[in-house]
């Protein structure tokens, strides 16, 4: 498969987009350095979720009971993270440090999300930080319910994981391996076969993976980004540091959505940030 590949810039800092696979940024590099990890295997096969870079999680994260929803009489059905990975982005406009793309409701999207709406992100880059900002616009005439995430995948390898950690104020997780809350106290290690946990209560809307040379990646959100997943696998060169506005099931938990008026909008952002120790 022959992919479109949009690649921007800032300083000693590039990122390299694909918009017809979700609107995905395959790479994001630091003076030469891989921020981020990429399976070239998935980013090339469209049968596949792609595993790497930064996905789109709209407009639910995580599955759905069922893999169904309904809400105030409309009712849909969509796979894990929603659907704006699995669709095609169109590029808006393109600059020297900057991209902007669009995702459109279409006959495809309806048939799972019967919302019409519009999706811009703009990508930007400025020293070590990708920032994206994102505009949903609710082009329906009913209002329109959502929730928002990223599954940004960081190169971390293998053998580092035991040196790497999260830190976190969170007391409490689900534990997506045994299916079971557990309690936390202090930092997320990395080392095991898989960790999967669903933060309760991290208490903000930035996080940060520690390296093991000392530098770490931060992450930061709008107010909405309040909950956090963290998923690693052994035997995989990545950690993938997640935030979302909702945990799992979003457009089945009423309190856990956010809603657009009609002919409304909701702007929200997110940070990648390498640094340096």
């Amino acid at each position: 498969m022959a992919l479109e590949i949009v690649s921007f810039g800032a300083g000693d800092s590039r990122a390299w987009l694909a918009p017809e696979r979700g609107g995905l940024v395959t790479r994001f590099e630091v003076a030469g350095r891989p921020v981020l990890f990429m399976d070239e295997s998935t980013l090339l096969d469209p049968r596949k979720n792609v595993r790497g870079g930064v996905p789109v999680l709209f407009p639910s994260p995580g599955p759905l009971t069922g893999d169904r929803f309904t809400w105030h009489g409309r009712s849909g059905a969509m796979r894990q993270h929603g659907i704006a990975r699995n669709r095609p982005w169109r590029v808006l406009d393109q600059r020297e440090s900057e991209v902007t793309i669009e995702l459109r409701s279409d006959d495809a999207t309806l048939a799972a999300y019967p919302w019409s709406f519009v999706l811009r992100h703009r990508y930007v880059l400025s020293g070590a930080c990708l920032r994206i900002e994102q505009r949903l616009e609710n082009t329906d005439a009913e209002a329109l319910p959502f929730a928002m995430g990223f599954h940004p995948y960081f190169q971390v390898a293998d053998a580092d994981k035991p040196l790497c950690s999260v830190p976190t104020r969170a007391t409490t997780a689900f534990d997506n391996v045994s299916k079971l809350e557990m309690k936390l106290a202090g930092p997320i290690a990395l080392g095991a076969p898989e960790v999967d946990l669903h933060l309760h209560d991290h208490g903000g809307n930035e996080a940060s993976l520690q390296l093991a040379d000392g530098s770490r990646i931060e992450v930061r959100g709008s107010r909405e980004y309040q909950r956090w997943v963290i998923w690693t696998l052994a035997g995989k060169d990545f950690v993938c540091l997640e935030p979302w506005s909702a945990g799992a099931d979003a457009l089945n938990r009423e309190p856990d959505m956010l809603v657009v008026p009609p002919g409304g909008a909701r702007e929200l952002h997110m940070e990648i940030e390498l640094v340096h120790s």
